[in-house]
């Protein structure tokens, strides 16, 4: 007889040996120093991870974050071994395991198929830029991350973190609740210990949601800094590739790996203390009474820490034209969905069949398992628009660069002075619903991902057993003082605890 999911939880601390939970809290630069001394192998620690995957994700609470793994994983850790004994140190990354989001190109045999059925098979010769940049540093890419299928542009309700391919992604603090999405499992995979390090994708709150559900460290870059080439598109004009780890240091150290604008700086590690917070002008934005009261008590907590250390905080300053923005976001996405997908799905290989936004349509019609719990009215609707040539996109593109950029987070920025914008990242988790879909009701994603500009989530305190977040976020290619800032708070707060795998919240 099966143990219950309560059981398998209450006796989890047991199955796992010390040593396997020593190297499950190893942050980035612990790992760094270990493989750099020979004091930890490369293949040891991957090992290590495809060991605690199979007690965590396949089976235990079955986290469901990992889609695929990597069968050669542990010939690249061996042979990344191999270089450091011959004296070849590729840098701050090398031997340490990563995993990615599976809407990222990775090379045969790995498929990427961003959780739907229709990409089963899309197994391209060609990796991504971004996961090319990783293993000339030397990371090792262990697997693929499950995720919220079509990075959550399919339906108009869906359960964050549910795919067709990979079923639904749990948290690990609490398993009946949401991870957020869409880089669900790339967020759990770093929080619970699967991987020491992940790349998600966010076009709207897809790094810095899950980053704060599950308690870790998200970086969504502006957009154009990391290559998004290779990758199962959204949309040109908002999607960003971004680091996650369980610090502010090991975000930024993966975030110099995959940078590919040379004109930015290379090194986001350089200058990072707890003293970042000393003059510094922060505003909050209006928005945060629509947070619950829990989640203003914890924030209200975060910003009496930045004052006591330096920081100049104002209050109430408005955003511009949110409403207006949010329809122009929408109709941006749903024209550059059509437009960009059509050109990726146009690169995949032969055992590929739907090679259009259309024959995706009839294809999930044919597969009913597709759209068994959520519909893909948002893929029917972007199959409905025109070329990005026509004048409401245009329309839609102009709006977004008056009010999101220039007179909305530039202009404020600039009339009083401020070096970044705070506010709560996410609610407490809701409960998972894999019939009625997502209880979305607040968040602080967009400004930042309509403008295209950076923002960073850290972990904020609990309300609870579930992690909160609070995000920075400032104009285009402020990510090195964002960074700083999210490394002082940090530092001063120190809020993140690992997760304890509970089935369900203690009344």
């Amino acid at each position: 007889m099966k143990k219950s999911l309560l059981a398998l939880t209450t006796c989890l601390a047991l199955a796992l040996p010390a040593y396997s939970q020593s190297l499950a809290d190893l942050t980035t630069l612990e790992a760094q120093t270990k493989i750099q001394n020979r004091t930890l192998s490369a293949t040891q620690l991957t090992e290590f991870y495809l060991k605690r995957i199979s007690q965590l994700d396949d089976s235990g609470p079955m986290l469901n974050a990992v889609i695929t793994l990597n069968p050669n994983a542990l010939q690249d850790a061996k042979k990344l071994d191999a270089e450091l004994r011959a004296g070849k140190y590729r840098g701050p990354l090398h031997g340490l395991p990563v995993i990615v989001k599976d809407n990222i190109d990775t090379r045969a045999p790995m498929a990427t198929t961003a959780g739907a059925l229709a990409l089963q098979h899309n197994v391209k010769t060609q990796a991504a830029p971004l996961i090319i940049q990783l293993e000339q540093a030397g990371a090792i890419i262990l697997g693929k991350a499950n995720l919220s299928e079509w990075a959550n542009f399919k339906s108009s309700f869906s359960s964050s973190g549910y795919s067709t391919l990979g079923g639904q992604t749990k948290n690990p603090y609490v398993l009946d609740r949401t991870p957020c999405g869409s880089s669900s499992g790339s967020a759990v995979a770093v929080s619970a210990g699967l991987a020491l390090l992940a790349i998600g994708t966010e076009t709207d709150g897809s790094i810095v949601c899950p980053s704060a559900h599950n308690g870790v460290v998200g970086i969504k870059p502006t957009v154009g800094l990391v290559s998004g080439e290779g990758i199962v598109p959204i949309s040109h004009s908002q999607d960003s590739a971004g680091p996650m780890a369980k610090s502010v240091m090991g975000a930024a150290l993966l975030l110099n790996a995959i940078v590919t604008d040379a004109k930015q700086p290379i090194d986001f590690t350089q200058g990072l203390n707890a003293a970042s917070f000393k003059g510094k002008r922060i505003a909050i934005t209006s928005h945060l009474g629509q947070f619950p009261p829990a989640v203003q008590a914890v924030f209200a907590k975060a910003v009496a820490t930045m004052k006591a250390n330096g920081a100049e905080i104002i209050e109430g300053l408005d955003l511009p034209e949110l409403e207006a923005l949010g329809s122009a976001e929408l109709d941006i996405l749903l024209y550059d969905f059509k437009h960009d997908l059509n050109a990726y799905l146009a690169t995949t290989p032969e055992q590929v069949k739907v090679k259009n936004l259309n024959q995706l349509i009839q294809f999930n019609q044919q597969h009913p398992s597709t759209i068994k719990y959520f519909d893909q009215y948002l893929i029917e609707e972007a199959a409905k628009k025109g070329d990005i040539t026509e004048h409401r996109y245009q329309e839609a593109q102009a709006l977004v660069k008056e009010f999101a950029r220039q007179q909305g987070i530039d202009k404020i920025m600039q009339e009083h002075r401020l070096d970044a914008f705070i506010a709560p990242t996410n609610t407490p988790a809701w409960s998972i619903d894999i019939i009625n879909g997502d209880n979305f009701s607040a968040s602080s994603s967009s400004p930042a991902a309509i403008a295209g500009y950076p923002s960073i989530t850290v972990p904020m305190g609990f309300h609870h057993e579930l992690p909160l977040g609070i995000s920075f976020f400032a104009e285009a290619y402020s990510e090195a003082k964002l960074i700083k800032l999210a490394y002082a708070f940090e530092q001063l707060t120190n809020a993140r605890k690992a997760p304890e795998f509970k089935a369900t919240l203690t009344p």
